[in-house]
């Protein structure tokens, strides 16, 4: 049986600290749980070593989401392998959770064809750079797949900043007008770039919001993989059973830059970036699992080394794919391409001496 806990501003919770603040429990085996614990730390390696390849100058701008993997992975676990992922560029690795190979998210961060994929082949869509465009794709896939009768759910994940955005209105909208069976997952982080929450809604929280869309608004500790396993499984239940949207206001504070071209020293809070690292969710995870004498430490140490391991081969595969030709950025950008193409791009043959 699961017991989630109230946590502070009525986040739910069930990790604890193993001192003051007890542990609560989710219905997972044993298995389940080190399977979850083995999603969380591929993420984690793969978010630690993508920052490494960037300095190295192997790959351009990365969109870091460090202390945001117990948000994907949690809410990961709770799907089932029909349902499908909507990601935003935050989520850029969440692919491996469904099998897909590191090597091809690599690819995708430095610009190459590789980095593509067939959607049905994971379900999971292509990762959304622009802010909550596709929120309304989530939505209308869902709303495709109900009157299909194909027993789907989506979920649509997007930072708080989101949340301002006009095309999160109007998916939100559709998504509790038409009854839906979609998943709104919002990572507040409290930092849309630089604009900090409280600049962007006079809202109490963002999950108040949901009211004004007919659909119920939970808040979960974001840090916490299994609170936000259970509220996602809770919303994933609704969605199923034809009861329609949630959305889910996972909430954390960002200890990493935006992205790797952001100084968030100008505005961050030095202080509090210390206090969550100290309590970062995958340690928090391992930490609670030693207590429950469901991992040890040198389990622990082999999982970690497994996903370096996983990474150090994906990074040699990503490094030794071809050259992309140049003509790929023009032979699918338009169905009826002009005769200026051509010049174009031999111009741009030129410019990169090929």
């Amino acid at each position: 049986m699961s017991q989630v806990l109230p946590a502070e501003g009525g986040l739910r919770r069930v990790i604890g600290d193993g001192q003051a603040l007890l542990d609560g429990e989710v219905d997972l085996t044993p298995e389940q749980h080190l399977d979850l614990y083995r999603g969380l730390v591929l993420l984690r390696t793969y978010d630690e070593r993508s920052l490494v390849y960037h300095r190295q100058g192997r790959v351009g701008t990365y969109a870091i989401f460090w202390n945001h993997e117990a948000m994907q992975a949690g809410s990961a676990f709770a799907l089932e392998s029909r349902d499908w992922i909507f990601p935003s560029y935050r989520e850029s690795a969440i692919g491996l959770l469904r099998g897909m190979p590191a090597s091809t998210v690599l690819s995708w961060w430095r610009g190459h064809p590789a980095g593509w994929w067939n959607p049905e082949d994971y379900n999971v869509a292509s990762i959304c750079v622009p802010i909550g465009t596709h929120v309304p794709h989530a939505v209308g896939f869902a709303w495709g797949s109900r009157l299909k009768r194909e027993d789907r759910v989506a979920i649509a994940y997007f930072g708080d900043g989101a949340t301002s955005e006009g095309s999160f209105h109007e998916g939100a909208t559709f998504a509790g007008v038409l009854k839906a069976p979609v998943i709104l997952f919002c990572n507040n982080n409290q930092w849309a770039i630089s604009t900090p929450v409280a600049a962007q809604t006079a809202a109490p929280t963002l999950a108040d919001k949901a009211i004004g869309y007919g659909m119920p608004g939970v808040r979960v500790d974001g840090a916490d993989v299994l609170a936000v396993y259970e509220a996602t499984r809770e919303a994933v239940a609704r969605a199923r059973t034809g009861e329609g949207p949630t959305f889910v206001e996972a909430v954390t504070y960002r200890t990493a830059p935006h992205a790797t071209a952001d100084d968030p020293s100008i505005y961050i809070d030095e202080e509090r970036v210390e206090e969550e690292k100290e309590n970062e969710c995958v340690g928090r995870y391992e930490r609670y699992l030693l207590r429950m004498g469901v991992l040890t430490d040198l389990e622990a140490e082999e999982v970690k080394q497994e996903a370096l391991e996983l990474m150090r081969t994906a990074i040699a595969e990503a490094e030794t794919e071809a050259p992309a030709d140049v003509s790929l950025v023009f032979e699918h950008a338009l169905a009826d391409p002009p005769a200026s193409f051509a010049d174009d791009l031999l111009e741009l043959r030129r410019i990169l001496g090929g």
